[in-house]
């Protein structure tokens, strides 16, 4: 079931107008896609935290413009850093039947045998596009490291699931290196020679 977010036309566009806005607790906004012209909106920014809080960044939202009803997902957002809060949001409506692309993250699950061993867990891939009907994307994907020891690799070709993944299938998402190993030989050898570079006599003129 969609999450209710309500939503009024906007018609004011100059920076004061919306400086105002966002002073009020509101978020400047677009509505597009799926053959509807764009059209510009406000909504309530503690609304739309709890929505995202509720239904996950790729869930779908019933979008209420003023009477009017879309199947939306949230699009992209801009956030403010310093303040921690949205500022302007943009809204993709969908249409339930067709499948659409979303960015979805990635997210390692388990404690990998190779780093028990000394070995360093690194994830190359935190983020992956994939094409599905709206209610099959995924608010993250799970990829589960357990069984990588060190040397080991979890590429793309090892996700299943319903959906359809742009990256190419050898692209490494996680593996385990090896501990780095200080190289106290070479060290070594490089101190006694420093050493006998300096304990050497200088020539008579």
């Amino acid at each position: 079931m969609s999450n209710v977010l309500t939503a009024k036309e906007r018609t004011e566009f100059k920076g004061s107008n919306l400086t105002k806005l966002r002073n009020d607790g509101n978020i400047p906004a677009v509505v597009y896609g799926n053959k509807n012209d764009s059209k510009a909106i406000t909504i309530n920014s503690k609304d739309l935290s709890k929505t995202i809080k509720e239904v996950g960044r790729n869930g779908i939202i019933s979008l209420d413009v003023e009477g009017t009803s879309y199947e939306v997902m949230l699009s992209e957002y801009q956030k403010d850093a310093l303040k921690n809060r949205v500022y302007h949001a943009d809204f993709l409506i969908v249409d339930m039947s067709s499948e659409i692309e979303a960015q979805v993250r990635v997210e390692l699950v388990g404690d990998a045998k190779g780093v028990k061993e000394g070995g360093v867990l690194q994830q190359s891939i935190h983020e992956l596009n994939v094409t599905a009907k709206p209610k099959e994307i995924p608010e993250s994907i799970e990829v589960d490291v357990t069984g990588l020891e060190i040397g080991d690799t979890l590429t793309i070709a090892d996700i299943k699931g319903n959906y359809k993944i742009a990256n190419d299938e050898e692209e490494v998402i996680a593996s385990v290196l090896a501990p780095r190993q200080e190289e106290e030989v070479d060290d070594d050898i490089e101190t006694e020679t420093e050493v006998e570079t300096s304990g050497e006599a200088t020539p008579e003129a």
